[in-house]
């Protein structure tokens, strides 16, 4: 041999990093062109890299679970440095479940991820053809990868639904497949066998065996492995897959044919539920802190443990954005501290949350679509005003409610305030008294910052963060400036309800209400 030939990973599209999940060569194979060498899967899909080329694999440099991009060298062939030969993906799918009532079946798009309306490039077969299971039907293409449609049955097409164009989603009818019996099924698990003795042969062969033929069809495995499977006698349908989402591997196919269970690969405990918050995630990562220095270890309290609960699925489930602005508040801070010393008496101390109670209520009644909430496909719009507003406690982040905020003045709104924080800071608020809200204020007071994203506090479907209010200079020509007090608002909104120009006008409106607050007489 005067050199080695490089094998790469081909154009995958866009996708970059993307894992090893499975190899199915080592040195010393012997392969043929469109024989598998690698599995890879991204969030999209699942992808077979075939080999370009005839050859003996010399060493394979890539193993499970590392990430490669187009360009990366898998293995390398003994040879003569050939030129590498262009490949394409095959990117597989589990096989969509199919009905065949009286000897037909429907084949449809099987699960090709979050793709809709793929357009269909090429079909392979034509009506009176026969197929095998996972030969090749259609082939679709997306802006990501290029997707074959295998058969997930035996059988002669009938009839073909589509054509080069057409686009189609999962679930979509692809062709329909006349079946025959289990002897024409198994037809290819013995393709050595004369001719005349074949289907009797294959029969006793899947009879043995038990093979569902069904369930094997729809087993989540891709080509590589559903061939090993034909060839070792394995019931594919019959084996719980170890690797990514259930995906059956050879490892799993080796381990049954040998009467045992694999061992569960380490990708495994992300797709059975060990990922972040219930979400297919990779597992969050074990270290031992204290070998790196002393470390406290403190449980969380239960609020906290609430808290982030609630956060973290609002968070995920909700498409947030962040609008942010600025409202002037030089005026309103003066009739502030103004009213603050005329009700000095009477015991009450106003804060700039309750003018913003008063805000939200007014920017909530121009703009209605701010205070409802989601019910599955159906917008709930509210005709009553309660407003939330977030409490730092040492327990944890609360949200105490102000009901029928809209007809309640200014000091009962700061009284009621006062009082629902003294109770949740000593733990003796209750569950109704931070229920019912349709939109929530968090304000960080004065402690500072200046912008921030607040996490929508769910079944509502906004949240107004307000910050530091901090002296700058304005100037409304350019040529005379002033020192304006300002505050910074940030308004979280879900995408799925509000769009950016709605939020954008309600936060300016906010704004000119807390800039002027006779404005809300209109």
């Amino acid at each position: 041999m005067s050199g080695l030939i490089d094998i790469k990973v081909p154009d995958i599209g866009d996708f970059k990093d993307v894992p090893v999940i499975e190899v199915f060569v080592k040195p010393g194979d012997k392969v043929k062109a469109e024989d598998p060498l690698v599995a890879l899967e991204s969030d999209k899909a699942t992808m077979e890299v075939p080999s370009p080329r005839d050859g003996v694999v010399k060493s394979v440099v890539v193993k499970v679970g590392d990430k490669v991009s187009e360009g990366a060298v898998i293995v390398q062939f003994e040879g003569a440095g050939a030129e590498q030969a262009e490949t394409r993906p095959v990117v597989s799918a589990p096989p969509s479940p199919v009905s065949a009532p009286a000897g037909v079946a429907e084949v449809r798009v099987p699960d090709i991820g979050d793709f809709k309306d793929v357009p269909v490039i090429e079909i392979f077969v034509k009506p009176g053809d026969s197929v095998k299971a996972e030969d090749p039907l259609i082939a679709l293409e997306s802006d990501k990868a290029t997707m074959e449609v295998p058969a997930p049955l035996s059988g002669t097409v009938r009839e073909i639904k589509v054509k080069t164009g057409d686009k189609v989603s999962e679930g979509a009818i692809i062709l329909v497949l006349a079946t025959g019996d289990a002897s024409a099924a198994a037809n290819a698990a013995a393709p050595a066998l004369a001719p005349a003795s074949q289907a009797t042969a294959a029969a006793l062969a899947v009879q043995a065996a038990g093979v569902d033929e069904q369930a094997f069809a729809l087993a989540y495995a891709g080509p590589a492995v559903r061939k090993l499977a034909r060839e070792m006698g394995v019931d594919l349908g019959k084996i719980k897959g170890s690797g990514n989402h259930g995906r059956i591997v050879r490892e799993d196919v080796e381990a049954s044919a040998k009467g045992g269970a694999p061992a569960a690969k380490p990708q495994a405990a992300a797709a059975s539920g060990g990922g972040v918050g219930g979400i297919d995630l990779l597992p969050w990562p074990k270290i031992d802190f204290a070998k790196f220095g002393p470390v406290e270890r403190k449980e969380l309290g239960r609020i906290k443990k609430i808290s982030a609960a609630n956060l973290h699925r609002n968070w995920v489930v909700i498409p947030h954005v962040t609008t942010h602005d600025e409202a002037d508040i030089t005026e309103l801070e003066q009739f502030r501290v103004k009213m603050n010393k005329e009700l000095e008496k009477s015991g009450v101390k106003l804060s700039l949350l309750p003018f913003m109670v008063k805000a939200a209520v007014a920017a909530l009644k121009k703009f209605p679509e701010f205070n409802a909430s989601l019910d599955g496909d159906t917008l709930v719009y509210k005709n009553y005003w309660h407003i939330g507003f977030a409490a730092d406690t040492p327990n944890g982040l609360m949200v105490p409610v102000i009901r029928d905020a809209d007809k309640k003045s200014l000091p009962e709104i700061a009284n009621e305030m006062n009082a629902l924080a003294k109770l949740a800071r000593e733990g003796k608020i209750k569950p109704d008294q931070m229920q019912g809200g349709t939109f929530s204020i968090s304000s960080l007071g004065g402690i500072g910052g200046i912008y921030f994203t607040p996490i929508i506090n769910a079944p509502e479907v906004a949240i107004m963060g307000v910050c530091k209010g901090y002296w700058k200079q304005h100037s409304p020509d350019g040529k005379t400036w002033a020192s304006r007090l300002t505050l910074p608002l940030s308004l979280s909104w879900d995408h799925r309800v509000i769009d950016g120009a709605a939020a954008a006008r309600f936060n300016v409106y906010f704004a000119s209400v807390l800039a002027d607050l006779r404005r809300v007489l209109f």
